[in-house]
């Protein structure tokens, strides 16, 4: 029973912060962001949107959260479900590149990942929050030092969100859950592309 309390608890206090966020919706202008990815690519909204008939944009927590890998292992076993309707994927992290390495290295990821070194594109796109000192603190009780793995001492994160953006740069799909274990699933990405 005191087990299952302090999960609770826990998960209230994650969730409380992810809820000061609500995302963008559908139908809205995707904001712009640019930035460069773990292969040394340029990465722009608009000159994907170019190219490609969508983006499907994910924001992800870091290597060291097992519901990320395991999301970011999905959409690389099944990869070809969205880039078959011509989609670009790219994820979006606060991680540093040594860290993009680790969860290319875990999920074999061939797409691309790139660092939002300020939280600008997280906080673009409402999907920022700030860990407090307490929670910060038994993370890193665990071994997990988002000091470190974020190369700086903000201790943000992303809601684990997708959006797809269509050609005319427009929101057109959103999944934004503050319970960073539901992600948007490949089949349910590829049905909406």
């Amino acid at each position: 029973m005191k087990r299952i309390i302090l999960i609770f608890a826990l998960f209230i206090l994650l969730g409380f912060n992810a809820n000061a966020q609500k995302g963008l919706s559908a139908g809205t202008k995707a904001p712009s962001f640019s930035g460069v990815d773990q292969n040394g690519k340029k990465i722009n909204l608009q000159g994907l949107l170019k190219e490609h008939k969508s983006v499907v944009l994910f924001f992800y927590r870091g290597q060291w959260c097992p519901y990320c890998n395991k999301h970011i292992k999905e959409l690389q076993d099944s990869l070809q479900l969205l880039t078959g309707k011509n989609a670009y994927v790219i994820g979006v992290t606060p991680e540093t590149s040594d860290n993009i390495a680790k969860t290319i290295k875990k999920t074999s990821a061939g797409f691309s990942i790139i660092q939002d070194k300020d939280d600008n594109i997280m906080k673009a796109y409402g999907v920022n929050f700030m860990m407090d000192d307490a929670t910060f603190t038994k993370y890193k009780g665990y071994g997990i030092d988002l000091e470190a793995n974020n190369g700086n001492s903000r201790h943000t994160l992303p809601v684990p969100a997708t959006y797809i953006i269509d050609r005319s740069g427009k929101i057109k799909y959103v999944h934004f859950d503050p319970n960073y274990q539901k992600r948007a699933s490949v089949k349910l990405l590829s049905a909406e592309l």
